[in-house]
């Protein structure tokens, strides 16, 4: 049996939907249940659903052989997996923003606001710039809004509540989309099962 990490909401659902094209179908995952853990003993999968944020370590520890993730998430923790197909969904950009009328101020660190602290320092450093960060874990347009910071770095997927906080992306770090990620270990021991699941994603994601 092949365990498969799916985050709860929006994200895990669509996941879901796409696994249970393929035929791997759990009926009462989609019930309105309290239930973390389901399995189907017929398509030889067992789902757990997780904090977004916590899928890549529960698929890097071994506690699930495979796991949807964001992009995002997945450059965030540095987690030690394969990244094994992109899912094309639950796209979106990483992107620095700010206040329509920012202009930076280069004589000193770029004040940075992010729930991303490591994707943050990464780019500032490939830009030669030095930044102070600032870890928040909701509401960052509110940062630059009260002048706490001069650019946030976020996911943008529409860009509405940006425009409607008077806030402009400045520049696209890089797109977001769910990746399909598996354990090392697992993909060595369980590398037939976890390809047939591949294959058959790719068959109705492409």
């Amino acid at each position: 049996m092949v365990s498969i990490a799916l985050p709860k909401g929006r994200l895990g659902n669509k996941a879901y939907k796409l696994l249970e094209k393929s035929g791997y179908t759990v009926s009462e995952l989609m019930d309105e249940s309290r239930k973390l853990v389901f399995e189907n003993a017929e398509s030889g999968v067992k789902y757990f659903l997780v904090k977004p944020s916590d899928v890549a370590i529960y698929v890097e520890y071994g506690a699930a052989d495979i796991g949807v993730v964001g992009k995002d998430i997945l450059l965030e923790s540095g987690a030690d997996v394969y990244e094994l197909l992109d899912l094309g969904i639950g796209k979106c950009r990483m992107c620095v923003a700010a206040k329509e009328d920012y202009v930076e101020d280069t004589g000193r660190p770029v004040v940075v606001a992010t729930k991303f602290p490591s994707i943050a320092k990464k780019y500032y450093m490939s830009t030669n710039r030095e930044i102070e960060v600032i870890k928040l874990y909701g509401s960052i347009e509110l940062a630059p809004l009260l002048n706490m910071s001069d650019v946030i770095v976020d996911i943008v997927e529409t860009g509405t509540t940006l425009r409607e906080n008077r806030l402009k992306v400045f520049e696209e770090i890089f797109p977001v989309s769910a990746r399909l990620i598996a354990n090392k270990a697992s993909y060595k021991f369980k590398e037939k099962e976890i390809a047939t699941i591949v294959g058959k994603l790719k068959e109705v994601t492409l």
